[in-house]
């Protein structure tokens, strides 16, 4: 029997996109596939159309650890328009309401402390989160609107950039979960003149380093320079490691014979592991990276997600 033929390459890493604006993630997540010609790709973390900024890209192997990025901070450079609140709560959506703008600086102070450190935050109804199975911004283009419990977010720093005329600029940086354009609507709400998302652009994901995004038009420039060298040479240096994802998770370093029974699913008692929690794993002198795991309740080291090891 003959084996079924591979789509693609077998790339592993993670590509730091700086998503244009108009441009949904998913479409993004599939022109990097298409440019780096992947048989595996996705992304960590959706962007609405409007924003702008880090994308991280994981493909091959590294697809098994974009879990651990969604779970990440995130930092991110917003403009409000204040005055106007919308049904999307951004730019993209019907004006609901116009107040005119009228608060003081102490006021602004005050409201901006209130989203500061740790608190509870209702979804939008236009944003990806499911319920019964479908996206909430499906029941609202519908009109409809289902019930949202608050979740509990952080927000670690929130400082403004600039606040002029019907504008103010922030910057956010924030836990997991959070919805910069229900902070936006809030905020305004405070205000007492309504606000709403003109502009929103992720700075970084994670320590992911800003320096290392890439622009599709950057991608594509130096593919049409692949047409006559090597594509590995050319597209594959701008990928961050497979296993960046979870770099800041505690090593376990397993000598070749133990991580043998690791690849088969079997787990090892290791000395010096840690007492709980997800854990990196790596093979022999060189650290090769191999997966991730977890510790068991007698104290080993179970895998949970393994890097499938391509042979030619």
């Amino acid at each position: 029997m003959s084996r079924p033929r591979r789509r693609g390459r077998d790339i592993h890493g993670v590509l730091l996109l700086d998503k244009p604006q108009g441009l949904s993630s998913n479409d993004a997540l599939q022109k990097v596939k298409r440019l780096y010609n992947a048989n595996r790709a996705g992304h960590t973390g959706t962007l609405d159309p409007l924003a702008t900024g880090m994308l991280p890209i994981c493909l091959g192997e590294a697809t098994k650890f974009s879990q651990f990025l969604l779970n990440s901070d995130k930092r991110y450079r917003v403009i409000a328009k204040l005055g106007q609140r919308t049904d999307t709560s951004d730019a993209d959506g019907q004006v609901v309401q116009q107040r005119p703008v009228s608060f003081t600086q102490a006021q602004l102070d005050v409201a901006l402390d209130y989203f500061r450190g740790d608190l509870r935050q209702v979804p939008s109804m236009y944003s990806a989160l499911k319920y019964q199975g479908k996206k909430l911004y499906e029941y609202a283009r519908q009109g409809i609107e289902v019930p949202r419990e608050a979740r509990s977010i952080t927000v670690y720093q929130l400082q403004v950039v600039r606040c002029e005329g019907d504008e103010l600029e922030l910057e956010i940086h924030c836990s997991k979960g959070t919805y910069i354009r229900t902070i936006i609507d809030d905020l305004g709400e405070l205000l007492g003149c309504g606000a709403h998302v003109i502009y929103l652009r992720r700075l970084q994901v994670a320590t992911y380093p800003i320096e290392r995004m890439v622009t599709l038009e950057q991608l594509n420039a130096l593919l049409a320079q692949a047409q006559a060298i090597a594509l590995d040479e050319l597209l594959d240096p701008l990928l961050m490691p497979m296993d960046s994802p979870v770099e800041n998770y505690p090593e376990v370093n397993l000598l070749p014979v133990v991580a043998g029974y690791v690849k088969q699913g079997q787990p090892v008692q290791v000395a010096g592991a840690p007492a709980s929690g997800i854990v990196r794993i790596t093979e022999g002198e060189k650290r090769k990276f191999i997966g991730v795991g977890t510790i068991a309740d007698d104290g080993r080291v179970a895998p949970c997600r393994l890097v499938v090891e391509c042979v030619d």
